[in-house]
């Protein structure tokens, strides 16, 4: 299976760039591709720039990185309780494209945070407009105090029973 992974963060240091990256480590069977959204950067979306001038190529190419894909891996970094505006507008400019991004594609969505929260309020965002979109939502997991739960030197998940419930989640593809 074909799995495009989608860290929702254009920071550098992403805390969920290294949970995509520590999530993909453990889908061996899988043909994974891990995108850096910071390859689609775009004008912030406005319905006045998209007559003007179109939609931009970088829309179209995620759009088509999505259509080439199997199932979706994505972790959403949270600002303030929602996507980053990379991410928002990112997708934004995808609808434009089609508004069914996900294109029926299973999903896996993952967040997590420094703090204890875990990104939960994004995820829930996430998880329920995912249908509006075409997303088929199988599991979604929020991880908690980050820097507790996942060492920085080996870049794994130390906390036995929040890495069983990532390895649950991610299993839920061999059920596709």
């Amino acid at each position: 299976m074909k799995v495009l992974a989608i860290p929702a963060s254009n920071s550098h240091k992403s805390i969920n760039k290294q949970l995509i990256n520590y999530a993909t480590s453990l889908m061996p069977q899988h043909d994974v591709e891990v995108i850096d959204i910071n390859d689609y950067e775009m004008p912030i979306y406005s319905s006045d720039l998209e007559e003007a001038y179109g939609i931009p190529e970088a829309a179209s190419s995620f759009f088509y990185k999505i259509q080439q894909a199997d199932a979706l891996l994505i972790s959403y970094a949270e600002h303030n309780g929602n996507y980053t505006v990379a991410y928002k507008n990112l997708f934004d400019w995808a609808t434009r494209v089609n508004m069914k991004v996900y294109q029926g594609k299973p999903i896996i969505m993952l967040a997590t945070s420094p703090g204890p929260g875990g990104a939960k309020s994004v995820l829930a965002l996430a998880s329920g407009s995912a249908h509006f979109f075409d997303g088929q939502v199988k599991a979604s997991l929020s991880i908690p105090s980050f820097y507790e739960n996942f060492d920085q030197d080996s870049r794994t998940i130390t906390n036995p029973e929040m890495n069983a419930k990532l390895q649950a989640a991610l299993a839920v593809l061999e059920l596709n």
